[in-house]
């Protein structure tokens, strides 16, 4: 069979959505998805077109790009969620003003988690990087531009919270554990 055979077979299928929900675990009462959104980003996954999950379900494209588009949306709600969770029980946490300079960073970071008996294993240099990078543009260059709340979990897990604006009211949240800047 050559390959048009079988992408053509492929379109032709009947697509058991019931089944690869099931075989997944999705639960539609404990996810943040509707179960359309859970349908249609499961095919997509699995490499299917938005035009095919549209006949598949009975609806348009432009619907399953809208489905989508919005289940893309709430799991990175549901994500930010997780991080914020985190966040509030993380035993060490280090308000880093503005105007501060990232080399000083690592000594804040330090001297709390020595406070709290809390092991950071990630050098200066390394902190530093991974405070950078998930602080986006609040760090420009050596420089703090906006307020930053840094935590380390009881495991070593960086987290960077900054402020939107002025208040700290609207946090963005980014998470970087142990393994995302250890070499093996």
């Amino acid at each position: 069979m050559d390959s048009h055979s079988s992408a053509e077979e492929t379109n032709t299928e009947e697509l058991d959505v019931d089944a690869i929900l099931a075989e997944i675990g999705f639960n539609p009462d404990v996810s943040v998805l509707t179960r359309r959104q859970a349908e249609v980003l499961t095919l997509r996954e699995r490499g299917y077109q938005q035009s095919r999950i549209a006949a598949a379900l009975g609806t348009s494209r432009a619907n399953v790009s809208s489905v989508e588009s919005s289940a893309r949306e709430n799991v990175d709600k549901a994500r930010n969620t997780v991080a914020f969770a985190e966040a509030l029980t993380a035993p060490v946490q280090i308000s880093i003003a503005a105007g501060t300079d990232l080399y000083d960073v690592p000594k804040k970071v330090y001297d709390a988690c020595d406070a709290e008996g809390v092991k950071v294993t990630r050098t200066a240099p390394e902190l530093m990087k991974a405070v950078a990078d998930a602080a986006g543009d609040a760090v420009r260059g050596r420089e703090v531009k906006q307020w930053l709340l840094v935590g380390v979990t009881s495991d070593g897990t960086i987290q960077v919270r900054r402020s939107g604006g002025r208040e700290h009211n609207h946090l963005k949240m980014n998470t970087y554990h142990e393994s995302d800047t250890t070499s093996s």
